[in-house]
């Protein structure tokens, strides 16, 4: 049961209710780790479509053609301080999450698995 989130925050701002494609999984992880840190989680980015790829590229982002988020596996939260920084990580620890990347203004999550574990800095 996801009771934190809705489906449409995972949705690729491209195609409206796509946030309905991500993995059960994947969602019931991230709903636990959201009642573990006792903090909203803002979505920035959910499930992306190809086209998703092209829009982040244009916008000088370096996108993986691989992304987890592709797949319904992946989503990355905002994050504004170094303790809210900190609780989400610990949560998404807590939950089961072994995939985790670090930047300035979000933490990236996902379960997917065909990658190993790992956790990076952007």
């Amino acid at each position: 049961m996801i009771n934190y989130f809705k489906y449409h925050e995972f949705d690729s701002p491209l195609q409206e209710g796509s946030g309905q494609l991500m993995q059960p999984s994947f969602l019931y992880m991230l709903n636990q780790a959201r009642h573990y840190a006792g903090i909203p989680f803002e979505i920035t980015s959910g499930f992306r479509i190809e086209a998703d790829i092209e829009r982040l590229e244009k916008a000088g982002y370096k996108v993986s053609k691989n992304s987890s988020h592709l797949k319904g596996y992946a989503a990355d939260i905002a994050c504004e301080s170094g303790l809210e920084r900190l609780k989400i990580v610990q949560s998404l620890l807590e939950a089961g999450f072994t995939r985790i990347g670090i930047a300035k203004t979000f933490i990236h999550c996902d379960n997917d698995p065909d990658k190993p574990d790992s956790i990076w800095t952007y």
